[in-house]
Formats: C-alpha cells, structure tokens, sequence
C-alpha cells in the first residue's frame, strides 16, 4: 500500500472543493509517524500541522490536475508522432526503453487481462547552444548560433492500470518527496546537535584528565599536572560549547524545531517541487526555431518538474499508455549470472 492511504481513496479526491476532514486529518498523521513519531508529544501538534497539510494537498491535487492526458507511446507511431520523435532517436528505442522498467513487468504479470499499462516517462532534458545551418529567405547562413533540445536517461517506474491510478500515484510521490525534504533539513539540525553533545563529553573528560594529573596518583606515576593555560582553553570551549547547545535548544525545543521545519516545507510545496507545462517549436533536428522559420517544424509539449533538493535536479515527462504487446520478451544477461555462480 501507498505511503499516503488518503490520496488513493477515491477517484474524485482531486476535486480541490471536496478536501474532507478526514483527508488532512489521515495525511497530517502520515507526515507525522513518517518525520518523526515524538512530534506527537507536542501540544496541539496535529491542529499547527493540519493547515500545512492541507495547503500541500491542495498543491498536488492542482498540479496533478494540470497534467495532460496520457498519450500514446509505441514503436508503430513513432514516424507520424513528432513528439516521439523528439523524445526517441529511433522507432526501436522504446519498447528498449519501457522494457527495462522492472515495475511495468510486475504491473503486467500481475494483471495477466490489462492490455495497456500507463507509466509516468521521465527524461533528462538538456539545452545546448551549437553552430548549424539556417535559411533566410533564399540565403543560407552558416555558424548560425542554435539552440539545440535532447532528451535521455529515458525512466518508467511509476506505473498503473489505468491513467486515474497513475495520477494518484504521482501525488503519492510529490507528497513523500516533500516530506524526504523536510527529514534531510531536520537531519542536519540532529547531527549539529548530536556533534556538539559528542564535543561536550570529550571536553569534560579531557579536563577531569587534566585535574587529576596532579597530587595523588599523577604525580606518583610522574605525570605533570595539567597546564592552567590549558585547563583555561578548555573550559572555554566547554562555555562555548554550551552556548551553541542553547542555541540549538534541548529536546523538547529540538522538537518545536522539528515540527516547524515541517510546517515551513508543507506550508510552500513550491519551494520544493514545480511542476510547469512546456511548449517547444522545433525542428526534425530537434532545434528550437521561432515562428519566421523555414523549417519543418512541429510544437512537441511536455512537463518540466524542477526538484531543489540537493542535488537540484530537473526532468521532463509526460504521461505515456504502452501496450503489453508492445513489450520485447525478457532476455537473460548470461555475463551478468555468471559472477553470481
């Protein structure tokens, strides 16, 4: 089962006019018990965390409606589909790529009657400005400065049987990728801190060395009281150590800390994740052209989902049906099984 039950209850439940109660109430627990469980020892924690909640559904639900609707994706319409023939070099490159997809296999060999399958089709893309060819009027230019779009590192993992399930499923992800920001950003608060407690503990231990190489024991195996200059640089680091603990705060802050890390990424999902609806003209070369062109040109349309986590990261994408016959048989890599023998 999904990560978030609510966003796979219904199929109305990106009617942004019908978000229930129940729905915040159900995904504001989930982000709790999946950021950290102690947060629900704060007061009033699920009624600071629920406007957040809702403020992210509400996101999603928009975005995910946004999306256009599935298109094609086969081998036999690649030649008539500019929009393939941009995201493909050649005709054979798709059920390559779409066979790859573990989770489509699994998809299909679970549901032996679905006949089409709908993935969400990732892809790199990449601008890249080059010198070429161009015709104005009847001269032709060369070390013409063009703009040129390819796209690769083709991915099919998030697969379902029908286009209303993959949608919800998309939501499922955006939704647990915000909450992954959330825990890395709270991550490196925890690690501040758990340092400066470890740095607090070696402090006092070498300073009770210090102390006690002197009468007594020390001084009879021959070991040299601790310098007072040494013994000063040390308390002053345990001052100073202690101050940066307060700043942190105790456990208890910790967790207001946590909780309000929280709240800041669901409260601006869009600092996290964007999602827009690109347009490009181009040509049979995949080269942006404007609306004077000469060329054969063709509007290829996708999505363009910008994540800044680190490391920021960027893909294009559309919603893509692939047919069960479409899919090559599944071959053995006989080098790959050999270095398991």
């Amino acid at each position: 089962m999904g990560i978030l039950d609510w966003f796979m209850n219904r199929p109305a439940q990106f009617d942004t006019d019908r978000v229930s109660e129940a729905m915040i109430r159900g995904a504001t627990e989930k982000a709790i018990t999946l950021t950290n469980p102690r947060l629900s020892v704060l007061p009033s924690c699920h009624a600071r965390l629920a406007p957040a909640v809702d403020t992210t559904i509400r996101y999603l639900r928009a975005m995910v409606e946004e999306l256009p609707g599935a298109t094609l994706v086969s081998s036999a319409t690649w030649s008539s589909d500019r929009a393939l023939r941009a995201f493909f070099v050649a005709p054979s490159d798709i059920p390559t790529v779409l066979g790859r997809s573990e989770n489509l296999r699994t998809l299909f060999d679970k549901y032996p009657a679905l006949d089409e399958a709908c993935v969400l089709l990732g892809m790199s893309f990449n601008e890249q400005r080059v010198f070429g060819v161009a015709l104005h009027g009847e001269v032709v230019r060369r070390d013409v400065v063009q703009t040129r779009v390819s796209f690769s590192d083709h991915r099919a993992h998030v697969c379902a049987q029908d286009e209303g399930e993959l949608r919800r499923l998309i939501g499922v992800q955006a939704f647990e990728y915000l909450l992954a920001q959330a825990l890395s950003e709270i991550g490196e608060d925890r690690a501040e801190r758990q340092e400066l407690e470890g740095n607090r503990a070696l402090i006092r231990a070498r300073l009770r060395l210090l102390r006690r190489q002197g009468p007594g024991l020390g001084s009879m195996f021959g070991g040299a009281p601790g310098e007072v200059s040494e013994q000063a640089e040390l308390q002053a680091k345990l001052l100073e150590n202690g101050r940066q603990l307060e700043v942190v705060g105790d456990s208890q802050t910790a967790l207001e800390m946590e909780l309000e890390c929280l709240k800041e990424v669901l409260e601006h999902p869009q600092r996290c994740l964007c999602v827009a609806q690109k347009t490009l003209r181009l040509n049979t070369m995949n080269v942006l052209c404007d609306e004077a062109s000469a060329d054969l040109v063709a509007d290829v349309a996708f999505s363009l989902a910008e994540l800044t986590g680190e490391p920021p990261v960027q893909r294009a994408f559309v919603l893509a049906r692939f047919a069960r016959a479409d899919l090559p048989s599944q071959t053995i890599n006989f080098d790959a099984a050999a270095r398991y023998l």
